[in-house]
């Protein structure tokens, strides 16, 4: 089966602000003990969302307003750190199909990328402005055309956004995933391995 072609995501958004935003922070290294990515959603941020006793720190992804907010916007240098892919599957499966920041860790970037959840720049204003607009009203709407370069939110208004050509394709090509896109084409790798005499 076809992978997805992803041309465009539209949720409601969450400002967690910051630079530097590293793999540790969005989920700490004791929660990576695990055999699959399930469950590791509930550990996103876990320690600047949560004190020592498990009790709830004042933290926007716990912020009732922000509930089931997909697309996540912050600041600078997002993703920095060790190249752990768990880090995008947490928040993956917190529920984030998107994430609009100023810049992000090459690594990071083409992991949240393997995973058809597209990471995409805008300036410190724009992100501040889109910020304010979801601070203002949770319940809004927005739309990232990656085709168009753009984010649109409310009533007409719009960003700026970068994204790399080979990223952009790969979404909206439906070619964002390798592995899948390998598997998809199981019989012309047996067809290739036997023409060249492997066994």
């Amino acid at each position: 089966m076809a992978l997805d072609k992803i041309t465009q995501v539209t949720g409601r958004g969450v400002y967690v602000p910051g630079s530097d935003i590293d793999t540790d922070r969005i989920i700490p290294a004791r929660f990576m003990k695990c055999v699959t990515f399930d469950g590791l959603g509930e550990y996103l941020f876990y320690d600047v969302r949560y004190h020592e006793d498990g009790s709830k720190k004042d933290h926007p992804l716990d912020d009732a307003r922000f509930s089931g907010a997909s697309i996540l916007l912050s600041g600078e240098n997002f993703g920095c750190g060790s190249s752990r892919e768990h880090a995008p599957q947490a928040l993956n499966r917190f529920g984030i199909h998107a994430v609009i920041a100023e810049s992000f860790a090459e690594i990071f970037f083409g992991n949240c990328t393997t995973l058809g959840m597209p990471c995409v720049t805008a300036s410190s204003d724009d992100i501040k402005t889109l910020a304010t607009a979801v601070e203002t009203d949770p319940s809004l709407d927005i739309t990232i055309d990656i085709e168009n370069g753009q984010v649109t939110y409310g009533d007409g208004n719009s960003i700026a956004i970068t994204i790399p050509a080979t990223a952009s394709d790969a979404l909206i090509n439906g070619r964002w995933d390798p592995i899948a896109e390998l598997l998809e084409a199981s019989e012309q790798v047996a067809a290739t391995v036997t023409a060249a005499g492997y066994q």
